[in-house]
C-alpha cells in the first residue's frame, strides 16, 4: 500500500508539474512581449500604430500604420473560412451520417495525413499549382497573392474542422436521433434538423478554432501571399500578413534592438491579443447554444 500512495502521489506531482510548467511558458511569453511592445510604443505613438494605413519600417521615412497586415491577415483568414469551414462541416456531417463504415475507415487516416503535411508543403504547393491555376483562368492574377494563400490555408484547416464536427455529431445520443426517427422524419432530415442543432456547440467550437488556426498560419501564406503591405481587398494581389511580418524580419538582417526590430513584438502581442479574442468568443458562443439545446 505504501508504495501504491507514493506511486499516486508522484504521478500527482507530474501532472501538477506539466500543468504548471504550461502555465510558466505561457506567462514567460506575455512577459517578453509585453516588455519589447512597451518599448516600441515609446518610440511610436498608438495613433501612428492604429490610425496610419501605411506600413514601411523598414525604409525612410519609416511609418508603422498596422492596417495593411491587419487586412492581409484577415483577407486571408476569411478566405481560408469559407472554404475550410462549409467543406469540414459537409465532410463531418457525410461521415457520421451517411458513410459506410469501409469508406469511413479510407477518408478519416486520409484527412489525418492531410493535416499532419507540413505547412511549408502547403506554401510551394500553392506557388507552384495553385497560383498558375489562376493565372490561367484570372490573367491579372499576380505571382504572390492572397487568394492562393486562403485556399491552401482553407484545405489545411478542413482537416481539423471535419474532425471535430465528426466528433461533435457522434456524441449526440442515439437516443436523440431515434427520436426524431419516430416522428417520421427521413434521414437527411435527421441530420439537418435533429443531429445538427443538438452538436451546435462543437460544431461552433470548431469554426472558431478553425479561424482561429488561419489567423495564425505563417510558412503557407509566407509563400504564397508574398510579402507587400498592401491594404486592399483585391485577393488577386499580393499582401502582407502579420506573421509573415514577423518572419521578414526575424530572417533578415535586421539589428537586434532597432525600432524595426523591435517592432515584430508589437505586431507578436496583437496576434496574441486576437487569437486570445477568438478563443473567448468560442468559449462564449459555446456555452451559450450549449445552455439552448441541453
Amino acid at each position: 500500500m505504501k508504495i501504491a500512495h507514493i506511486e499516486e502521489a508522484f504521478v500527482k506531482k507530474a501532472l501538477l508539474l506539466c500543468a504548471a510548467l504550461s502555465v510558466i511558458v505561457t506567462v514567460g511569453i506575455v512577459i517578453v512581449l509585453l516588455e519589447e511592445t512597451i518599448d516600441f510604443f515609446r518610440v511610436v505613438s498608438l495613433g501612428e500604430f492604429f490610425g496610419s494605413t501605411t506600413w514601411a519600417p523598414m525604409f525612410e521615412p519609416r511609418q508603422f500604420g498596422i492596417w495593411p497586415l491587419v487586412g492581409g491577415t484577415f483577407l486571408i483568414t476569411l478566405g481560408a473560412g469559407l472554404i475550410g469551414i462549409p467543406g469540414g462541416l459537409g465532410i463531418g456531417m457525410y461521415l457520421n451520417e451517411f458513410a459506410p463504415a469501409s469508406l469511413r475507415a479510407v477518408i478519416k487516416p486520409l484527412l489525418e495525413i492531410l493535416a499532419g503535411i507540413p505547412t511549408v508543403v502547403y506554401g510551394y504547393f500553392a506557388v507552384t499549382v495553385i497560383t498558375p491555376a489562376l493565372q490561367r483562368v484570372l490573367p491579372d492574377t499576380e505571382v504572390f497573392n492572397a487568394a492562393s494563400a486562403a485556399i491552401v490555408v482553407g484545405i489545411m484547416v478542413l482537416p481539423m474542422v471535419a474532425s471535430l464536427c465528426d466528433d461533435a455529431l457522434r456524441a449526440v445520443p442515439r437516443a436523440v436521433k431515434e427520436a426524431g426517427y419516430a416522428l417520421g422524419a427521413t434521414k437527411c432530415e435527421v441530420a439537418i434538423q435533429v443531429t445538427l442543432p443538438a452538436a451546435l456547440s462543437g460544431i461552433i467550437a470548431s469554426f472558431i478554432l478553425a479561424l482561429s488556426r488561419a489567423f495564425g498560419e505563417t510558412m503557407a501564406v509566407t509563400l504564397a501571399a508574398g510579402s507587400t503591405p498592401r491594404l486592399t481587398l483585391n485577393p488577386l494581389q499580393s499582401v502582407q500578413t502579420l506573421t509573415s511580418y514577423i518572419v521578414q524580419v526575424s530572417t533578415g538582417d535586421t539589428p537586434q534592438g532597432s525600432i524595426e526590430y523591435k517592432s515584430i513584438f508589437a505586431v507578436g502581442m496583437l496576434v496574441l491579443v486576437v487569437t486570445l479574442l477568438f478563443n473567448m468568443l468560442a468559449y462564449v458562443l459555446v456555452k451559450r447554444f450549449r445552455s439552448v439545446y441541453e
